[in-house]
């Protein structure tokens, strides 16, 4: 198979919107200052997709864009219905592929850790989430998403595990991408700020709160 990149790059998303986001950070942090944290989070993850040379960068949105979005991305609405259901109509988006979907949990993330998706020759790319989901899945033929994403139960510590044994069911040749930490607690929050890019919003965000007595 040829050398090739990522036709497009998915971000699955919510609005930061106080009270609709990172609702496990609260307490100790309040809806704002939680909302505050996704958004850079956000951002962080947008700014970093922005360096990574891909035919197309999408943004899957539950919710409207605001002044964290950065150029160069165009924005589809979610679908309704469960998380599998939301990830499945994303690859839909994609009128070729391959294509590599991501969320906005992991701002440590670089560019460098997607540099090799859709490159080796796989059939499909897998980022395990410490947690036991994942924070990112990549397939180098989206048309078949339907099949293999809906019914997986989410946001359980058996989703990834389920999500990575339906594509080796299916035949598919998979890349695994390493292991990266989700924030949904406090606690995460505080070891993903620390494995961020120097200047990271997301590190500058938590400190900032630190600073004020959090």
């Amino acid at each position: 198979m040829s050398a090739r990149l990522p036709a497009t790059l998915l971000v699955i998303a919510k609005e930061p919107v106080p009270g609709r986001v990172k609702t496990r950070l609260t307490p100790p942090y309040t809806p704002q200052e939680a909302a505050a944290l996704a958004e850079a989070a956000l951002a962080d993850t947008l700014h970093t997709v922005r360096k990574v040379p891909v035919r197309r960068r999408v943004l899957v949105l539950d919710g409207v864009p605001g002044p964290w979005l950065p150029p160069g991305f165009d924005i589809v609405p979610q679908d309704t219905g469960g998380l599998d259901e939301r990830i499945a109509a994303a690859f839909g988006h994609c009128d070729r592929g391959p294509a590599v979907l991501i969320g906005m949990d992991t701002p440590q993330l670089t560019a460098d850790l997607l540099a090799g998706v859709g490159r080796d020759g796989a059939d499909a790319w897998f980022g395990p989430a410490a947690d036991g989901g994942f924070w990112a899945l990549g397939l180098a033929d989206p048309a078949h998403a339907a099949a293999l994403v809906r019914g997986v139960p989410m946001s359980t510590d058996r989703t990834g595990a389920i999500q990575r044994r339906r594509l080796a069911e299916a035949g598919l040749k998979v890349s695994e991408l390493p292991v990266l930490r989700d924030v949904d607690t406090a606690a995460d929050a505080a070891a993903v700020a620390a494995c961020c890019p120097p200047g990271s919003r997301f590190t500058t965000t938590l400190n900032s709160l630190t600073e004020a007595g959090r």
